[in-house]
């Protein structure tokens, strides 16, 4: 969500912070803001609601400093203005801060300042943490923001500059992600490492309630930690021939499919290698249950997975939005597997949910894009999803990639269990067929362009499908709202009739799902049902499948084994929704209100 950046060193420190903070815009944000401790000594701060380039364009002349901090803010107490704008200061102006995350307790800190006398400016939680900066009396930078934090609750990823303090940046993090970038006689700092691939790729990652002290020189963290080197592409953090970064991200389907895939293959056994899952086949065959947990589109791919898991597995497993898991007293069971599935691997909600199954004695595996995340380091083993850094806020090829680490998961429980090495090697060979079946379905995209058009003149349309095709639509329904901000909802095809029925009619498209599977004829009908309403209908299918007598726009995609059938029924909906959007001119990549990586409950 909101971004950090920050700076020290021989350059001046303004252009850097700016970079930084335009390479953070696809987490979301509604205002921006720097602050700067100047050569003579004086922190100068310059905030305003809008874009970066806002900020830019209004900075005042002579504006700069060797040492500074940027921020972008997704607006969590007040409205977007320049005032709740970060950084926030102190009353002299001399301690600025910047803060991801949220402070529970900001209201009761808020009364207790105003009680003294303390001017508050903003509606701001974050603001408290400058005065009590401030007001703390112990020698170092590193230890007023220590004593400023053991006075509040909440969560938090922060840097702190001080004008008494000069050469110094402190930083601290607990539930919100912050990294230290390496340089020579430079140091760096993001919430992301796209603010610091440019510049170096020696990084160190902030634990959960780890403090560091950075200067231009280098740093001390709490725990001692060193840095580390990342494997990571600059140029794949640009959009480089492409529109925009999902449109990029759509294509690079293929390429993250094999990425996962890669090694992980074993057709002689029909089985999988999953060494990072650190479950021998005994711990295996004991799993009882699957519990996956995810936001938004993870939860639906999770959705995906259990069908996935009983299907060759043959085990009960089921899919929760992670956000509600941990509030309803879960019993954890000992010989139930729990699965946290998430791109960035910070996501605050599935986080918490993992802290409180392993708090309860659970055993939980992760599937996560980023390296060294919060949830990765926080589970007991998991699979690396290897997509690629994904910038769009609409998850695409990181989604298709849950997906495939679901079906090497589901295959290698199943094979310790019942499934046949006959059909263990069947959906082998059916996983590697798959990326060169994904590029088939791009190279329908003029069609579903054609289509997309269409609907995006329509205010509202249905997504449904059954069984394994329910959850592709609910993702097709995200996809499509999230992006063209039309309402899009999704149903089993089976329970249009009980209710939603009423409201098909001529202005109301209805995106159906319907594979060659055991439900096709089924499905054929709920068509007719909706065709005879007068309701447009744009159908998802295999070529075999006989629609004749139906008025429909159809969209073919190649067949797999059923089991792997929705990874490729997804991939139309999310063309479906782009061309949609492209068709109505929003802003693809940063659809509002919303934002990449949600670190706040």
């Amino acid at each position: 969500m909101c971004g950090i950046v920050g700076y020290l060193g021989p350059q001046d420190a303004v252009p850097i912070l700016l970079e930084g903070l335009a390479r953070l815009e696809h987490r979301g944000y509604d205002s921006a803001g720097l602050a700067v401790l100047t050569d003579a000594g004086a922190v100068r701060v310059a905030k305003r609601a809008g874009r970066v380039r806002d900020l830019a364009a209004g900075l005042p002349k002579r504006y700069a400093g060797h040492l500074g901090i940027g921020h972008t803010r997704w607006a969590t107490h007040g409205p977007a203005t320049d005032a709740n704008a970060h950084p926030h200061t102190d009353a002299s102006g001399r301690v600025a801060v910047v803060h991801n995350g949220i402070l529970d307790n900001a209201a009761t800190l808020r009364a207790r300042l105003a009680e003294r006398g303390v001017p508050l400016t903003s509606d701001t939680d974050t603001e408290v943490l400058a005065h009590l900066v401030a007001a703390a009396t112990a020698d170092t930078l590193e230890e007023k923001v220590r004593q400023a934090l053991g006075q509040v609750e909440g969560t938090w990823g922060l840097a702190v500059l001080h004008a008494d303090h000069p050469g110094e940046i402190v930083v601290a993090c607990n539930g919100s992600p912050l990294i230290l970038g390496v340089g020579n006689g430079e140091m760096y700092v993001a919430s992301d490492l796209a603010a610091l691939v440019r510049h170096t790729t020696r990084v160190v990652m902030l634990e959960d309630g780890e403090l560091a002290t950075v200067t231009a020189d280098g740093f001390t963290t709490s725990t001692g930690k060193g840095a580390q080197e990342i494997d990571v592409d600059p140029d794949s953090y640009e959009t480089g021939d492409h529109e925009s970064f999902m449109r990029k991200e759509i294509s690079e389907q293929p390429s993250a499919a094999e990425s996962v895939l890669r090694g992980r293959l074993d057709e002689r056994f029909g089985t999988t290698h999953l060494g990072g899952l650190n479950l021998d086949a005994r711990e295996s065959r004991a799993v009882r249950r699957v519990k996956i947990l995810g936001c938004g589109s993870s939860y639906y791919v999770g959705q995906m997975g259990a069908g996935l898991i009983e299907e060759l597995a043959r085990v009960p497993a089921d899919a929760e939005p992670a956000s509600e898991f941990r509030y309803r007293n879960p019993i954890i069971e000992l010989d139930t597997l729990y699965v946290a599935v998430s791109q960035s691997g910070e996501t605050v909600d599935t986080l918490l949910a993992v802290q409180e199954i392993r708090r309860k004695g659970g055993r939980v595996i992760g599937l996560v894009n980023v390296v060294g995340s919060a949830i990765a380091r926080a589970c007991d083993g998991g699979i690396y999803l290897h997509a690629g850094p994904e910038v769009a806020v609409a998850s695409t090829k990181a989604l298709t990639n849950m997906f495939l680490g679901f079906a090497l998961l589901a295959l290698q429980l199943g094979r310790v269990r019942d499934l046949s090495v006959a059909d263990g090697r069947r959906l082998v060979a059916a996983l590697e067929q798959l990326p060169g079946k994904m590029k088939e379905v791009l190279d329908t995209e003029p069609q579903i362009a054609e289509i997309a058009r269409e609907l995006s003149r329509a205010e509202s349309l249905f997504f449904v499908g059954r069984v394994r095709g329910y959850p592709v639509a609910r993702e097709g329904a995200q996809k499509f709202k999230e992006i063209t901000y039309r309402h899009a909802e999704a149903y089993p095809t089976s329970e249009l009739k009980h209710g939603p029925l009423a409201l098909i009619a001529p202005e109301v498209p209805t995106v159906a799902i319907v594979p060659a599977d055991e439900l096709t004829e089924r499905n054929i009908g709920a068509l007719h049902e909706i065709a005879a309403r007068g309701g447009p209908l744009v159908v998802v299918t295999h070529p075999e499948v006989d629609l004749t007598g139906l008025d429909v726009r159809r969209i073919d995609v190649p067949r797999s084994e059923v089991e792997l059938d929705p990874v490729l029924l997804t991939i139309p909906l999310q063309l479906l929704a782009y061309h949609a959007a492209q068709e109505l001119g929003l802003d693809i990549d940063k659809p509002r209100n919303l934002a990449k990586s949600v670190t706040v409950e």
